[in-house]
């Protein structure tokens, strides 16, 4: 990685170490090459999710506060496009943001969620990007999973009489298991270890491990050809 990566890096993960001050988002901001913002604006600000009922649940802390704006802001901005920098830069937020993160977490731009201390991820998962993560019911992703772009995981559902009735049930996606592009899953569905949902599907309910599941609403078509590989051997990560 070239040096002036590094360097920008570096300096990002000192101010993010105190990231529960508002002064500390404005050097990230500079790090950044970000438009300058008022200190006024960071102290005061407040984001989507604290207007949502989950949130007198779980209220943001400044910091949580403070993260969440920076890892969507990052994704307008020009370092965001820049393999070197984008993705060690959303591990770094993402280590403190979400509930756990594991090692060699990555990113693509545009990953949204609601909640990062409900959302959990294991080893060398793999997000790309336009991914939307309803993590206000849980989500977890485990060791090895890829989400492909335009996926969109669902925990909650409202009720039909009244809007401000709401279910919460989890999402769980299983060691090695990959969702393809344009995907949706819904809420309290269990994604088994190293299945595949395929690109466009609806999923409803539980894929078993190893198969396959398509259509709208998803079916179980398959087992997987994994041609006796497990685990890492499925070369689910390419990029570090």
């Amino acid at each position: 990685m070239p040096q002036w990566f590094t360097t920008k890096l570096r300096q990002a993960a000192e101010a993010l170490d105190n990231i529960d001050d508002p002064e500390a988002v404005l050097d990230v901001l500079g790090i950044l090459e970000a438009p300058p913002m008022e200190l006024n604006s960071v102290a005061r600000m407040q984001l989507y999710a604290e207007t949502l009922p989950k949130a007198q649940e779980f209220p943001l802390t400044p910091g949580q506060r403070h993260l969440h704006f920076l890892w969507d802001y990052f994704d307008r901005l020009p370092l965001s496009l820049i393999v070197p920098f984008s993705i060690p830069f959303r591990r770094m937020v993402a280590r403190k943001l979400f509930g756990a993160c594991g090692t060699a977490f990555m990113a693509e731009e545009n990953v949204r969620f609601n909640f990062g201390r409900l959302l959990s991820v294991g080893d060398n998962v793999f997000i790309n990007r336009n991914t939307f993560l309803d993590t206000k019911g849980g989500v977890t992703l485990g060791n090895g999973v890829a989400l492909a772009e335009d996926v969109r995981i669902i925990t909650h559902t409202h009720g039909e009489s009244s809007h401000i009735e709401r279910e919460y049930r989890p999402v769980v996606i299983q060691e090695y298991a990959k969702v393809y592009s344009g995907a949706m899953i819904f809420p309290g569905v269990t994604v088994g270890r190293q299945a595949i949902v395929a690109a466009g599907a609806l999923v409803t309910h539980d894929v078993p491990d190893n198969m396959v599941a398509a259509g709208r609403p998803a079916k179980v078509l398959r087992e997987r050809r994994t041609e006796g590989k497990e685990g890492e051997a499925l070369d689910h990560i390419w990029l570090f």
